[in-house]
């Protein structure tokens, strides 16, 4: 097994959550985690093409960030290949996102995009993008026009705040570095966030850097970098909130490396061999949403009662989010060149 990386150590004590806001941190990783689940089952069904690459494991990072920090709905989030969860903490309905996944006109991409390329402009998803790193000047480009709606055109009201994911083989790519640079020199409202599962496909994040503490980068950019415990969703949250208090005031972006762990192989066509049984077992005693419902329990912010009417409220979503996708249509041929371009609205 390579070397562990030793977790940050988060002090729960310090930790301001309300009932409300835990119930819905934990709801919120549910729906990702069980959506997740429900997709692997419709692909070896034969109801999903393509690569599928699932999220479980992560949960913490996208739900600490986007539910625990931002404004789903006015913030803006990029993502990656791996995008379905972050679309649902985004706000798009799981229905949707299902219904893309199914190749329907009714999904959030309108059946083209599939399981790679979520977008939703009511939602402010920017996108999920199949080439490594591909997503980061995308998303810089949302934080500058944010700055500049601001500063420039007098909106008072662009404050928005953006959230880039990007996985740790990112982070040796050319666009992560001047992205970086320009973010910083423009002091964008913007949180770079690594999602260092600590596997690129199928190599060792350790044996592909040179420097695998990937926050430490961000020094170089004169820029915030931390490092957070990714499997803890109250961790990933309180350095989320502080970056983004950052970001509305104008101090600049923030570099975030979260150290998570997927729990499934790479896509659902990957077989899962390089990992060891030992690294698995180490990462999957760590399971964010166990941690987060145990939290919730020792405090008396939950009981097993409510967690457990959480799990069906969220079963029940995602069933119906099954049958409408069945249900709904396929794209129409006559349509294969709409959406290539703008439309009016």
């Amino acid at each position: 097994m390579a070397q562990e990386r030793t977790l940050p150590v988060f002090n729960t004590a310090t930790v301001q959550i309300t009932k409300e806001e835990g119930l819905g941190l934990y709801e919120d990783m549910t729906l990702g985690r069980l959506f997740e689940d429900k997709c692997a089952e419709m692909y070896y069904r034969g109801k999903m093409f393509g690569f599928v690459h699932l999220y479980n494991g992560q949960e913490a990072v996208c739900s600490g960030i986007v539910k625990g920090a931002m404004r789903p709905g006015e913030d803006f989030v990029s993502s990656t290949y791996r995008d379905h969860v972050h679309a649902l903490s985004a706000g798009v309905p799981a229905r949707e996102v299902m219904a893309e996944l199914f190749g329907k006109a009714t999904g959030c991409s309108k059946g083209r995009g599939g399981s790679m390329h979520m977008f939703s402009a009511e939602h402010r998803l920017l996108g999920g993008y199949a080439f490594v790193a591909e997503g980061i000047p995308v998303a810089a480009g949302a934080a500058f026009q944010s700055k500049y709606r601001r500063e420039v055109l007098g909106d008072k009201n662009a404050d928005q705040v953006t959230a880039c994911f990007f996985g740790d083989g990112a982070a040796n790519n050319g666009q992560f570095f001047e992205t970086l640079n320009m973010a910083a020199l423009w002091k964008l409202p913007i949180l770079f966030v690594v999602e260092n599962n600590k596997w690129a496909i199928g190599m060792s994040h350790e044996r592909a850097t040179s420097q695998p503490e990937i926050y430490k980068k961000a020094s170089v950019f004169n820029m915030v970098g931390v490092e957070v415990d990714g499997m803890d969703v109250l961790a990933v949250r309180q350095v989320a909130q502080e970056a983004v208090a950052r970001a509305r005031a104008g101090e600049g972006p923030t570099l975030i490396e979260a150290m998570t762990y997927r729990f499934r192989g790479h896509s659902l066509a990957d077989p899962d061999e390089m990992r060891s049984k030992e690294e698995k077992e180490f990462w999957f005693a760590r399971d964010p949403i166990k941690k987060l419902a145990t939290y919730l329990l020792e405090q008396n912010l939950a009981t097993e009662a409510e967690l457990k009417d959480v799990e069906k409220k969220i079963q029940a979503v995602i069933d119906e989010s099954v049958r409408f996708a069945e249900s709904s249509p396929e794209p129409d041929p006559s349509e294969l060149y709409r959406f290539i371009f703008a439309e009016d609205v």
